[in-house]
């Protein structure tokens, strides 16, 4: 006759059992994806080939590169996309950690968390190519300041993929960095490298991607003092309730053309990239055409190519399910791009913008910043050179987008 356990011995057995139990439930509710939250992006930047001048002195080789952004949205899960889609040869990274900026070169130490990338610290990434990082626990404060550092080692580019308008200093020491390594008195260069945008996990998130040439990069714009446009933007945004929740990223490039020309490729070429490529957005805004006009505006047929343009952009946007707004092209008189024929162009173009229904929504830049008293200029306290605005016009354009946007929702 069989002798089962007593009751004793299957008591034991399951104190010993429950406790591993406990943790496979445990780790499965931590690594389970809350169907409630999404990613969703809040800082980008276009990522580009340098120019000449645009790359440090030396080699990023074996050096460390420590890089600031201004967020917009913030949240308590992020990720990192670092990119080189813009080389012919591989990045090798050692290592990248992020920590809150404080002033300068220096970050909050005690914020310092390091990134991994498939659970390895060091990566490379070949040519064409991107990486994301794996999702990290961090306090992102929605309108922060975020220092990215990045351990290069032996195989950098010497071409690296980068953005040149960072209008925000970028500081480069040799060897591999620490959160404890002094910066201060690295190599300094107002460009970012290799990276690309930062994503937020969240819930009731969304963004907005803007389309731009150099006034939505910046130009004209403090260094380092986050002043830009898209800046006052999203700074707006947060500050009010309905509108808090959503995310601006800066997919500019100073001298960029929609159609064709111009400084990096055009808005046309990148579209898909820079724009759809991002990560939870619902709408965008296109505010780009002024180097078209401005550099091939003699040519009757500018106009038409560049409305053309705008119609393939915005079936673009409706196919992916997002809202597209045009914003209007502000004017340049005064400036080396004016002419009678570039004037009537502009005009021409913003009158379809303005009255054509192709859009969901038109935000109309140029009649928030021209002159009333001369619409074909800028107003004078708010014009960098007459091209591009200073901080005092950025702020306007900022809040009067905002208000755009809080009206839109």
């Amino acid at each position: 006759m069989k002798h089962f356990p007593t009751g004793k011995f299957w008591r034991m057995a399951l104190l010993m059992v429950l406790p591993i139990l406990m943790s496979c439930v445990s780790k499965t509710a931590v690594n389970t994806p809350d169907p409630a939250k999404q990613w969703t992006g809040t800082w980008a930047t276009a990522v580009e080939k340098p120019g000449q001048g645009d790359m440090p002195k030396a080699s990023l080789s074996n050096r460390s590169a420590r890089q600031i952004i201004h967020v917009s949205i913030g949240g308590e899960t992020m990720r990192l996309r670092l990119s080189n889609v813009q080389s012919t040869t591989p990045v090798d990274i050692k290592g990248v950690y992020i920590a809150d900026a404080t002033y300068s070169s220096n970050i909050n130490k005690a914020t310092a968390t390091w990134l991994t990338f498939g659970n390895q610290r060091s990566v490379t990434i070949e040519p064409g190519k991107e990486v994301m990082s794996d999702d990290i626990t961090y306090h992102l404060r929605p309108g922060q300041r975020l220092a990215i550092t990045i351990n290069y080692g032996d195989a950098t580019p010497d071409a690296a993929s980068c953005h040149r308008g960072s209008r925000t200093t970028s500081y480069i020491i040799s060897g591999e960095s620490t959160p404890e390594s002094d910066f201060s008195q690295g190599e300094e260069a107002v460009h970012w490298y290799n990276i690309a945008s930062i994503d937020v996990l969240g819930s009731n998130q969304t963004a907005i991607a803007i389309l731009g040439n150099s006034i939505t990069d910046g130009r004209g714009s403090t260094t380092d003092a986050q002043n830009r446009w898209t800046d006052f933007f999203s700074d707006e945004l947060l500050k009010n309730p309905a509108t808090a929740h959503i995310g601006i990223l800066n997919l500019g490039i100073g001298g960029n053309c929609v159609v064709r020309g111009g400084l990096s490729e055009p808005g046309l070429v990148r579209f898909d990239r820079d724009i759809l490529g991002q990560t939870g957005i619902s709408a965008i805004i296109i505010f780009e055409g002024t180097n078209d006009i401005g550099s091939f505006g003699d040519n009757p047929q500018v106009g038409d190519r560049l409305i053309e343009a705008y119609k393939e952009l915005i079936r673009k946007g409706h196919e992916a399910g997002l809202k597209v707004y045009g914003a209007t092209i502000t004017p340049v008189k005064n400036s080396f791009y004016y002419s009678e024929k570039h004037e009537a162009m502009r005009k021409r173009v913003n009158e379809w913008i303005r009255t054509s229904g192709s859009f969901d929504g038109v935000i109309d830049f140029d009649k928030a910043v021209r002159d009333s008293a001369d619409p074909e200029a800028l107003r004078s306290d708010l014009q960098e050179d007459w091209l591009h605005l200073n901080p005092a016009g950025y702020a306007v354009m900022g809040k009067f987008a905002a208000e755009f946007i809080g009206k839109a929702q």
